[in-house]
Formats: structure tokens, C-alpha cells, sequence
């Protein structure tokens, strides 16, 4: 009997960022010659995940099933079912939904970029307990390899297209000039009081403070496109939109 080969995380290839977002694009354009295009946020995630894909979504407890934390998403690619935590169920939890969309376009981009390399039960066998029902891949939040990458920035990519974030960006602030953290930390002070409330903490890490500066920035479009701050920053960021600091001219 030949021996089976198992899915590798390090043997995805490497797939340039244009492409991924190309390949977001294509979905959306897929989907829009289907069910109607897409013409202003947010992105209707969910049909694209249900209706067009025909993936089955389903809430689970996660941290019952795989008794490990951290898992917000995974995707059963035989049984074409993605698995969503219960945590970040949009009706109990509304605070979440931005998260809750990000986890089904990352699943949709699983399903997209990598399912030709998932195979039943070949996935992380050392991270689920014996007995567990067993999906192809799980998708925990401190996951930081290549493929998981590859899967948020296509997230990103659907969910925030570049050319509607820009046309949102310039109907709300009237002109495509950036942000700059610089600027905000003038003002830092009631925007950290801000966000404290609304989180009702600070920002971990070493550049916490200037996370939440930035994401508060941020949320205008994040509710716009029904995505979390963090995620509608990261992409605001990718697009040049905010930037750390003006750049000195010859004028200056």
C-alpha cells in the first residue's frame, strides 16, 4: 500500500500578495455575476460563504471539542463545513460581528487558496486530543505561518476591496490624504479615554497605545464595512491610508 502523503503547512507554496488579492477579487466578481455585484460595503460574506461557495457554516464550541483555546475558525473540506466558535456568534455576541465576518472570509480563503493540499484527518494531529472530531484544518488566532497569513490577507482582500476603501475613504474624509499616528498622539488623550471605555481595557504589546490610537482612527470604515478596527487598521495601513508620520519635504 502506497504511503499517504499528509498536508504540511510548509509545503504551501508561496503565493505573492497581489495575487491573493486577486484571487479576492475573482470570488467577488464570481459572486456578483451570480447574485448581483457588489457595489458598496459591507461585503455580503455570508452568501458569498453559503449561497455561492455552498459551504455549510456552523457554530461549535471549540474549546469543548479540541479541548485547546484560541480557535476561531476551521474548515471540514470534505464534508464542505466551516466550523465558527460559538464566541463569536454574531446574534449572542453583536460586539463580534466583525470578527465573525473575518473568520468566514478567512475559511472562504482556505477554501480557495489551499483545500487542494488539506486531506481528511491529516491536519494538526498533535493539537486535537484522540477522539476528536477531526476537521482538515483549525485556525487558531496566535497562528503566524505562511498559509494562515496567506488566509487573512485574502480575508482582508474580500471583505475590504482596495478600490471601495478607497472611494469610502475619500466620501468621509473628503480627499485621499493619509492619517498619521504622529497627529493622533497630539491628541492622544481623550482617544485612549475613548477606546478604554469602549474595550474596557488597554491594548496589549509593546505598541498597544499606538494600536488604539490608530483603531480608533479607524473605526468610521470598520463599521462601514462591518469588520473589526483592527482588521479595517491592518488594511488602512496596507493601503498606505495611515502611515506613521509626515514625511519631510522640500518645502518644510
Amino acid at each position: 500500500m502506497a504511503k499517504r502523503s499528509t498536508y504540511s503547512k510548509s509545503k504551501v507554496p508561496y503565493l505573492p500578495p497581489a495575487h491573493i488579492e486577486d484571487e479576492a477579487a475573482l470570488l467577488l466578481a464570481e459572486f456578483g455575476k451570480s447574485r448581483g455585484v457588489v457595489t458598496a460595503p459591507p461585503i455580503p460574506i455570508d452568501d458569498i460563504v453559503e449561497v455561492y461557495l455552498r459551504l455549510t457554516v456552523e457554530f461549535k464550541d471549540f474549546q469543548e471539542l479540541f479541548k485547546v483555546g484560541e480557535i476561531h475558525g476551521a474548515l471540514w473540506v470534505d464534508e464542505k463545513l466551516v466550523g465558527v466558535d460559538v464566541g463569536l456568534d454574531p446574534e449572542e455576541h453583536p460586539a463580534k460581528r466583525g470578527r465573525y465576518h473575518f473568520t468566514l472570509a478567512h475559511e472562504a480563503g482556505h477554501w480557495r487558496l489551499h483545500r487542494q493540499y488539506y486531506q481528511r484527518r491529516a491536519g494538526q494531529r498533535s493539537l486535537l486530543p484522540d477522539g476528536a472530531e477531526r476537521p482538515g484544518y483549525v485556525c487558531r488566532s496566535t497562528d503566524r505561518s505562511p498559509v494562515e497569513i496567506q488566509a487573512n490577507r485574502f480575508a482582508a482582500c474580500l471583505l475590504m476591496p482596495r478600490d471601495m476603501v478607497k472611494r469610502a475613504w475619500h466620501e468621509w474624509r473628503g480627499n485621499m490624504e493619509p492619517i498619521y499616528l504622529s497627529d493622533l498622539r497630539a491628541n492622544q488623550q481623550p482617544i485612549l479615554t475613548a477606546e478604554v471605555l469602549r474595550r474596557g481595557s488597554v491594548k496589549p504589546g509593546e505598541n498597544g497605545t499606538d494600536a488604539m490610537l490608530l483603531e480608533h482612527a479607524s473605526r468610521p470604515l470598520a463599521e462601514l464595512f462591518q469588520v473589526s478596527p483592527e482588521a479595517m487598521r491592518i488594511r488602512l495601513e496596507d493601503l498606505r491610508l495611515l502611515l506613521p508620520e509626515r514625511e519631510a519635504t522640500l518645502f518644510d
